[in-house]
């Protein structure tokens, strides 16, 4: 069966979240989307905890049920420390396959940060260390680099990272099954670097909101939902169980291209480099994104696919293509009655946006909606690309216009094809 899993969020406990992230509406929002397996977040939060262990059910297979939805014990972790005459900010996640090797994961994580301020904890501890602690507790965890390129807390981070996943996990490297791509890369832009190939590529919502679920998952092929299965296919790098990961565009990510916020200046790597590194208004470093600094460590060009990749597909999310066919913002009334309305019918949002054909949806919905499906499935989009905390603008239709659909296409070409009548006087 196809398991759709999105193992990195947040509760209702991390700063800037939702106060709706709670069992009920991530349960509730994952049967909307079609969503699996769900990441708790959060484990190393003291009344999320409790409230985890009051009501999810345990199976037998290292995961736990609520409402029909399966969810994986995660947390997401700030690691801050000094490392090679730098200051460095890691954030990385931890995949857990029960209640009671969490309690021991937060007895000792307490240790090195206050697990109560925050549902992504601070720690300073380096991630070497993390990743040694945590596999003497149990084997069976699984610690994962997040949004591995973002500028700020990452793995390879312009600002606070590093060159190199063997020189920020050391001796632990030998742990470090898989990487996240984030929201500002996909695996194309990871392929190019070969320090990568041993990782398998996941990619997760990091969602703060019940409507942001899935915006970014992995897909499986398995018999069940499984915790132990699915760090295998991980660690194994089993690409006949791995079929793909469901990915933002990249150039949608706040990190995408270098640029300065405040002076709305958005920058190639090249017209950076040009630059010197400074914003072309106030003259102050800018930040560098994601693809500069893919740029600057990769040691393959743009293109490279390494054999046994797993492939990907770039998707909008089915509220934001309802919106801009109807003209409409995410979240007005009409445009999510639209919204639930074809999840219901047609069986979830990864359904309609993966796939029900295009005839059929046609039964179900407006033809501008049904052009818009399509032009997302085939990559016609168009995007201007995200810098310094600012995300991409994505738009289906050119300026919001109203496009043809594909049928009023086929009568054009028809058209074109017909040859012309002549008229006789």
């Amino acid at each position: 069966m196809r398991i759709i899993a999105d193992l990195h969020l947040h509760s209702k406990y991390s700063r800037a979240t939702s106060r709706e992230m709670d069992v009920e509406n991530m349960a509730r929002w994952c049967k909307i989307k079609g969503i699996a397996i769900v990441g708790t977040g959060d484990f190393t939060h003291p009344i999320w905890f409790r409230e985890l262990k009051a009501k999810l059910k345990p199976t037998d297979y290292g995961l736990y049920t609520y409402g029909g939805v399966h969810f994986m014990l995660t947390v997401e972790v700030s690691n801050i420390y000094p490392q090679g005459g730098r200051l460095r900010k890691i954030h990385n996640i931890i995949f857990a396959p029960s209640l009671e090797v969490v309690e021991r994961i937060n007895a000792v994580l307490g240790r090195f940060g206050s697990l109560m301020a925050d549902g992504r904890p601070t720690l300073t501890l380096p991630s070497d260390k993390l990743v040694e602690y945590i596999m003497e507790i149990s084997a069976d965890c699984m610690i994962v680099p997040a949004h591995a390129w973002t500028p700020w807390f990452s793995l390879f981070g312009s600002n606070s990272g590093f060159d190199a996943l063997l020189e920020c996990f050391r001796d632990q490297s030998r742990h470090i099954a898989a990487v996240e791509t984030g929201l500002s890369s996909d695996p194309a832009m990871n392929w190019r670097l070969s320090q990568l190939d041993p990782m398998m590529l996941l990619s997760n919502s990091d969602a703060h909101s019940p409507a942001k679920l899935g915006r970014e998952a992995n897909v499986f092929e398995t018999a069940e939902p499984d915790y132990h299965e699915l760090v295998r296919i991980i660690r194994e790098k089993d690409t006949s169980k791995f079929l793909y990961t469901i990915e933002f565009f990249p150039e949608e990510g706040k990190y995408h291209y270098d640029g300065h916020r405040n002076c709305n200046t958005r920058l190639t790597p090249k017209e950076t480099k040009a630059a010197g590194n400074r914003c072309p208004v106030c003259k102050r470093p800018v930040t560098v994104g994601v693809m500069h600094r893919v740029e600057d460590i990769a040691d393959r060009e743009q293109g490279y696919v390494p054999s046994g990749a797993v492939p990907y597909r770039n998707l909008i999310p089915l509220e934001e293509i309802v919106a801009e066919a109807k003209g409409a913002q995410v979240g007005t009334g009409a445009v999510r009655e639209e919204y639930f309305k074809l999840c219901a019918r047609l069986g979830s949002e990864f359904s309609v946006l993966l796939d029900v054909p295009l005839e059929e949806l046609t039964k179900h919905t407006t033809s501008r909606i049904v052009e818009g499906i399509r032009r997302v499935r085939e990559g016609q989009v168009q995007i201007k690309p995200g810098y310094d905390g600012v995300y991409g603008e994505i738009h289906i239709f050119a300026d919001g216009a109203p496009a043809k659909t594909l049928l009023e296409e086929v009568e054009e070409e028809k058209k074109i094809e017909q040859p012309a009548q002549t008229t006789l006087f």
